[in-house]
């Protein structure tokens, strides 16, 4: 999708689709996959460098137990 978007063909989407994916979770997977292939080359670009690995691990810990909403109302810390 990031390297040859233009090669993805009917018959593509056809084949995802069969396996139960609706055209809403297409949307989503291609916008998700467009942005993160934008923010990647403004980040480097613009020289931001990766974090630390204990950084990372803090944040998958926090997104396994919140999600990326956060907290619920209410049970902020």
């Amino acid at each position: 999708m990031n390297r040859e978007s233009e090669r993805i063909q009917r018959e593509d989407v056809e084949v995802v689709k069969a396996e139960g994916w609706t055209d809403e979770a297409l949307y989503d997977a291609i916008t998700v996959c467009s942005l993160f292939n934008f923010y990647n080359r403004w980040n480097d670009a613009m020289g931001v460098r990766e974090h630390p690995v204990e950084v990372y691990q803090r944040s998958a810990e926090r997104l396994a137990q919140e999600g990326y909403a956060g907290p619920p109302a209410g049970k902020e810390e």
